[in-house]
């Protein structure tokens, strides 16, 4: 299963290199971090459709439920 929140549709980034600072004054290889989003599994309740439905989501999708509403959110990123 990939690391990609079922609302937002975001996944993993590369980053994390040195600052030339850093790579100045101490021996630092250029290293890429993968950094991923902070998913959740969650079950939400949508009265509409009067049944919960199991996501993965991240945080900001869980903020985009708020903001929205579940119906509206889940109908946004094709789900329902």
């Amino acid at each position: 299963m990939a690391k990609v929140c079922d609302i937002t549709k975001r996944g993993s980034m590369n980053g994390g290199r040195y600052s030339n600072r850093t790579r100045a004054t101490q021996f630092n290889p250029c290293g890429k971090v993968r950094r991923y989003p902070n998913l959740q599994k969650k079950s939400i309740y949508v009265p509409e459709l009067k049944k919960s439905i199991r996501l993965t989501v991240s945080a900001r999708g869980l903020r985009t439920i708020e903001k929205k509403g579940a119906f509206r959110a889940l109908k946004d990123a094709r789900l329902i």
